[in-house]
C-alpha cells in the first residue's frame, strides 16, 4: 500500500482520529470536547467545543515564533504600476488597528460585515479584521451590480459595508461608491457604516453620519486584540448562484476551516512555511479567500495579491513576470488564464525571457482542464501541471495529484485522486454505486471532511434541498463524471452539460476535449441547443490562436469531422461559431446556459457575474451566422 492509499484510507475509516492530528498544526484557546460531532446528522459539525481565532494563527503566532521580518504578503498591481511588500509583523499591525478601528465604531463577535473591494492589500486587511474580532465577513466581488449587491445585504444584514473609491479595468476608472449607494438605496437592511478606502486616481464623496475613511479610521484606533471564538462560530459567508435566482449563502466555520487549509498547503501543493505562493484569483472568488488570503497565511507562507490580467497588463509574459520577481514556487489559477496566455503566445516566447527556475508547481481548477491546454502549459514550462477540482461549497480542493503525499502520473482530463477526506463516489440516478468507466453523477459520501460547508447562512432546508436530499447519505455535487481502473476520477462537466440527442446522453465535455486538441482552436465551448426534430443538438464556439493560418470556414468542417471521427455520426455536430472570445464570469466560467438561451432564443437576464455584457451581442450574431437565434426580438432583459 502507497503512502497516498495508507492516508486516504485512514482519513475515511478513522475521520476524528485524523483530523485530530491534522487539528495540532492550529492554535487553540480550548480544545474541542470532540472532533467530529454526529450527534445531528446529517449537519455534521467539526471540533465542536474548541475555541480560536482565525487571524492569531494567520498572523500573530508567526510574529510571536520568529517570522516577524518574513514578508507576509506582495502586492503586484501592473495596472498602478505598484509593487509593496509587508512583513508578518507589518500586516499584523495593519490589520489590528484596522480592528480597532471597527471595533471602535461597534462592530463585535457576531455581527456580519460585507467587504466590495478590489485586488489591493486593503481587501485581505479587512478580511483578517473581522476576523479578529469574530466578524463574520461577507466578500462581494468588487464591481457586483448594485441589484446584485443589495440581494446579498439583504441577506447577510452587514452592520457595515467596507470598500474602496474604485478600480481600473483597463483603461478605464471603476467607481464603487455609486453603486455602493445605489445598493444600499436598493436594499431593505441598511448598513450603519460605510468605510471607504480612498485610492489615488479616484477619490470617493463621503456621506457625512454614514461615510468614514479607511486611513483616518485605522490611524485614529487602538490596537484590538484577537477575540476567540467557537471552531463552530462561522468566520465567513461566500454567496454562489442558486437555481431559484436567489444566491446561496455558504457558511464556513472558523475551526474546521482553519485546520483543512493548513493541512491542504503541505499535502496538497507541498508548499510550506517561508515559501512563496502565488494564487491568481480575487479574493471575491472562493479561490481567493482559502489560497489567497488564509491558506498561505495560516502556514506561514509569503502570498501574493495581484491586480492584473494574465494578458494585456501589459502582455502574455505577465504570469512569468511575476513569477520569476517575486521567488513563486506555486501557482494556482484557472485553465482559462492560460487558455487567454495560450492564445495570444501560442508558441510561448514569453516565457523564454523569465528566471522560472525557482517555480516548481502550476495548479489549476475551477474550470474543465480540456487537455490541449494542459500539454501546451507542460511541454512549455517543463513543471507539474496539476489539474484539481473543487467547489465554492467544499472551500478547498476534493480531487487532486496531492504533490505532497505521493506524486501519480498524470492523465490529461482526470484531476487524479480523491483528496483524503473525501470520498468520492459516482453514483446512478437511482444513487447506486456505479464502477469503473460508467459515467454518472459525482456524490462524496457524509461526513464531509472539515473546512466544508456545513449549512447554508440561515437556511438549513435549503441545504439539505440543495445538497443532500437526492442522495440520503451523500453531498451531490451536481456534476457528473467517471472513476476509471486505477481509481482517477474524471469530471465531465456540470450535470446540465449533458445533452440529449435523439434519446443518446452526450457529453458535451467531451465534445471540448476533443474540439481543443485542434491545432489552431485556442479555446471553446459546447453548448445542446434546442431541435425539433432531435430535442437537442450540439453547437460549438471555436476562439482562434493568434496566426491561425487555415481560415473559419475550413477549421469548422475539420472540427465537424474531428467530432465524427471520435465520437460518430451519433453526436449530430454539424455547427461550430468561430468568435473572438467567450462569455465568462469574473472568475473564468464559460456561461454555457446563457449562451443556450441565445441560441434558442429565449429571455434571460444579463448574469451579474459577467466579465463584458457586451460580448453576448457577439455571440447572438455568431449564432444567427450558423441559423440559430433566429428570432427577431432581441433576448437580452436587463
Amino acid at each position: 500500500m502507497g503512502r497516498y492509499e495508507e492516508i486516504f484510507q485512514r482519513s475515511i475509516n478513522d475521520p476524528a482520529g485524523f483530523w485530530g492530528e491534522a487539528a495540532e498544526q492550529i492554535d487553540w484557546y480550548k480544545k474541542w470536547d470532540k472532533v467530529l460531532d454526529d450527534s445531528n446528522k446529517p449537519f455534521y459539525r467539526w471540533f465542536t467545543g474548541g475555541e480560536l481565532n482565525t487571524c492569531y494563527n494567520a498572523l500573530d503566532r508567526h510574529v510571536e515564533r520568529g517570522r516577524a521580518d518574513q514578508t507576509a504578503l506582495i502586492y503586484d498591481s501592473p495596472v498602478t504600476n505598484t509593487i509593496q511588500k509587508f512583513t508578518y509583523a507589518e500586516l499584523l499591525d495593519m490589520v489590528a488597528r484596522f480592528a480597532g478601528g471597527l471595533k471602535g465604531i461597534g462592530v463585535t463577535k457576531g455581527d456580519t460585515v460585507i467587504i466590495y473591494m478590489p485586488m489591493i492589500p486593503q481587501a485581505a486587511v479587512a478580511m483578517l479584521a473581522c476576523a479578529r474580532l469574530g466578524a463574520v465577513h461577507s466578500v462581494v466581488f468588487g464591481g457586483f451590480a448594485p441589484h446584485e449587491l443589495a440581494i446579498r445585504i439583504d441577506d447577510a444584514k452587514p452592520r457595515v459595508l467596507l470598500t474602496a473609491s474604485g478600480a481600473l479595468e483597463g483603461p478605464r476608472i471603476l467607481e464603487y461608491k455609486p453603486m455602493i449607494d445605489k445598493a444600499i438605496e436598493l436594499a431593505k437592511h441598511k448598513p450603519e457604516k460605510c468605510i471607504i478606502y480612498q485610492r489615488q486616481f479616484v477619490k470617493a464623496a463621503l456621506y457625512r453620519g454614514r461615510d468614514l475613511d479607511w486611513q483616518q479610521l485605522a490611524d485614529a484606533a487602538e490596537p484590538a486584540a484577537c477575540v476567540p471564538v467557537k471552531a463552530t462560530d462561522p468566520l465567513y459567508i461566500l454567496y454562489t448562484s442558486g437555481t431559484t435566482g436567489i444566491p446561496k449563502g455558504i457558511v464556513r466555520d472558523n475551526g474546521g476551516h482553519a485546520v483543512a487549509l493548513r493541512w491542504s498547503f503541505e499535502n496538497i501543493y507541498n508548499t510550506k512555511p517561508g515559501e512563496v505562493f502565488w494564487s491568481a484569483s480575487d479574493v471575491g472568488w472562493v479561490v481567493g479567500h482559502s489560497y489567497i488570503i488564509y491558506g498561505p497565511l495560516l502556514t506561514g507562507c509569503t502570498t501574493v495579491i495581484y491586480e492584473g490580467k494574465p494578458v494585456g497588463t501589459p502582455n502574455p509574459g505577465a504570469f512569468w513576470r511575476v513569477i520569476s520577481q517575486h521567488n513563486v514556487k506555486t501557482l494556482f489559477t484557472a485553465p482559462t488564464a492560460f487558455r487567454a496566455i495560450k492564445r495570444d503566445d501560442p508558441l510561448g516566447e514569453h516565457i523564454k525571457k523569465y528566471d522560472l527556475s525557482r517555480f516548481q508547481y502550476l495548479f489549476l481548477a475551477g474550470e474543465r482542464l480540456d487537455p490541449d491546454t494542459y500539454h501546451w502549459a507542460h511541454d512549455r514550462l517543463k513543471k507539474p501541471v496539476i489539474d484539481h477540482w473543487w467547489q465554492t461549497e467544499s472551500g478547498w480542493p476534493i480531487t487532486a495529484n496531492c504533490m505532497g503525499i505521493e506524486e501519480f502520473p498524470i492523465k490529461p482530463g482526470s484531476s487524479t485522486k480523491p483528496v483524503p477526506g473525501f470520498d468520492v463516489q459516482i453514483l446512478d440516478p437511482e444513487g447506486k454505486v456505479l464502477g469503473p468507466k460508467q459515467e454518472g453523477l459525482v456524490a462524496i459520501k457524509l461526513p464531509l471532511p472539515p473546512g466544508t460547508l456545513p449549512t447554508l447562512w440561515n437556511a438549513d432546508e435549503r441545504f439539505l434541498q440543495a445538497y443532500l436530499n437526492m442522495f440520503p447519505g451523500y453531498y451531490f455535487t451536481a456534476d457528473g463524471g467517471y472513476r476509471d481502473e486505477d481509481g482517477y476520477i474524471f469530471v465531465m462537466g456540470r450535470v446540465d452539460d449533458v445533452i440529449n440527442v435523439a434519446g443518446h446522453r452526450l457529453s458535451t465535455g467531451e465534445m471540448e476535449e476533443i474540439i481543443s486538441t485542434h491545432p489552431d482552436v485556442a479555446e471553446c465551448a459546447v453548448i445542446g441547443a434546442g431541435d425539433a426534430l432531435k430535442g437537442q443538438l450540439p453547437v460549438g464556439f471555436a476562439v482562434l490562436k493568434a496566426g491561425a493560418k487555415k481560415t473559419p470556414a475550413e477549421i469548422r468542417k475539420e472540427l465537424t469531422k474531428l467530432i465524427r471521427d471520435e465520437i460518430g455520426p451519433i453526436a449530430c455536430y454539424k455547427e461550430t461559431a468561430v468568435v473572438e472570445r467567450l462569455p465568462k464570469t469574473r472568475s473564468g466560467k464559460i456561461l454555457r446556459g446563457t449562451m443556450r438561451k441565445i441560441a434558442d432564443g429565449e429571455e434571460f437576464k444579463i448574469p451579474s457575474t459577467i466579465d463584458d455584457p457586451g460580448i453576448l451581442t457577439e455571440i447572438e450574431t455568431a449564432l444567427k451566422g450558423i441559423g440559430y437565434a433566429k428570432k427577431d426580438k432581441n433576448p437580452l432583459v436587463l
